[in-house]
C-alpha cells in the first residue's frame, strides 16, 4: 500500500491483539510527526481495548528512523520539544498496562531502533539489520536511545555504532540483546503475533507488574529492589485471577512447564 496522509499507520486487531503497522513504505517507514501522533493515538486505544500490541512495518523495512526532511527545519528549542514528544509516546509503550511486541525486518535504524527498544519483546527476521548512524548525520539520538538502547547492548557497543555507522545483522543483534528472537525471513510478524497472544492470556495484574515493576527494580539498589519485589509479589499473588490460576495448577488442571521444543 502506498503512503497517504490518511494512513501513516494501519491498525488491525487479531483477537485480543492490536496490530499497528508503520505505513510509509516509500520512505522506508521514516518516523514523521504525523506517524508519531498516529502511533500515540493507536497505543492509547489499544491500552483501553486490547490485551497486547504488535508493531511492525509495511514494505521492505521496519523503520529507517527519523524523517530527516522534517528535522532539518527545526530550531534548537523545537528540537527539544520534538525529542520530548517522542519520549512521551514511547513511554506509553514501555510503561503502559499491556505488553508490546515488535516484528522487525529490513532496516531497524536510528529512530526505528529507538522505537523497537521501547517495546518489551523484539522479534527479528533474518533480513533485519540494526544501525545508529546519528554520528555520520551530525546529530544525536533523541527518541530515548541513549537510555533504552544503551541499557540493552551496553554503552561501548552503542558508542561504536554511533561513531562508525556500523550496522549489524539479526544474529549479532540477538547476541547483543537488541532482539530476543530471530526467525526466517518473512516470519517476524507471525511470530510476534503468536507471542503476543500468549502474553494476552496472562493475568492482567501479573503483566502489569512485569512491565512496570521489573524495569524500576533494575534501577534500584539491591536491597531496595528486593524490598519492593516482596510487595509486588504479594499483591500480584492475591489477585482473584492469580488465585484461580494457582488453584488450577494445584488441581492439575493447568499444564506444567515443558522442555524446549516440546
Amino acid at each position: 500500500m502506498g503512503e497517504t496522509a490518511e494512513t501513516p499507520l494501519r491498525v488491525e486487531t487479531d483477537g485480543d491483539v492490536a496490530i499497528l503497522t508503520l505505513n510509509r513504505p516509500q520512505k522506508r517507514n521514516a518516523l514523521s510527526d504525523t506517524l508519531i501522533e498516529a502511533l500515540a493515538d493507536a497505543v492509547e486505544a489499544a491500552q483501553r481495548n486490547s490485551r497486547a500490541v504488535v508493531i511492525c512495518g509495511a514494505g521492505e523495512h521496519f523503520s529507517a528512523g527519523l524523517d530527516l526532511a522534517e528535522h532539518a527545519e527545526r530550531s534548537p528549542i523545537e528540537g527539544v520539544h520534538h525529542s520530548r514528544r517522542w519520549h512521551a509516546v514511547f513511554e506509553k509503550l514501555e510503561h503502559g498496562a499491556i505488553p508490546v511486541f515488535s516484528a522487525l525486518h529490513g532496516a531497524v535504524v536510528g529512530g526505528g531502533l529507538e522505537l523497537a527498544a521501547a517495546t518489551h519483546v523484539r522479534v527479528a527476521d533474518e533480513s533485519a539489520f540494526f544501525a545508529l548512524p546519528e554520528g555520520t548525520r551530525g546529530i544525536f539520538v533523541g527518541g530515548g536511545g541513549s537510555v533504552r538502547v544503551a541499557r540493552l547492548m551496553g554503552v561501548a557497543r552503542m558508542t561504536d555504532m554511533m561513531l562508525t555507522g556500523r550496522s549489524v545483522g539479526a544474529a549479532q543483534a540477538e547476541a547483543w540483546n537488541l532482539c530476543q528472537y530471530v526467525v526466517p525471513e518473512g516470519e517476524a510478524r507471525a511470530k510476534a503475533v503468536e507471542l503476543a497472544k500468549k502474553a494476552a492470556g496472562n493475568a492482567e495484574m501479573s503483566n502489569y507488574a512485569i512491565l512496570n515493576a521489573l524495569p524500576r527494580i533494575a534501577d534500584m539498589a539491591r536491597g531496595d529492589g528486593l524490598f519492593v519485589e516482596s510487595f509486588v509479589s504479594a499483591m500480584t499473588a492475591t489477585s482473584p485471577e492469580a488465585e484461580e490460576r494457582l488453584r488450577a495448577f494445584l488441581d492439575k488442571r493447568a499444564a506444567k512447564v515443558a522442555r524446549p521444543g516440546q
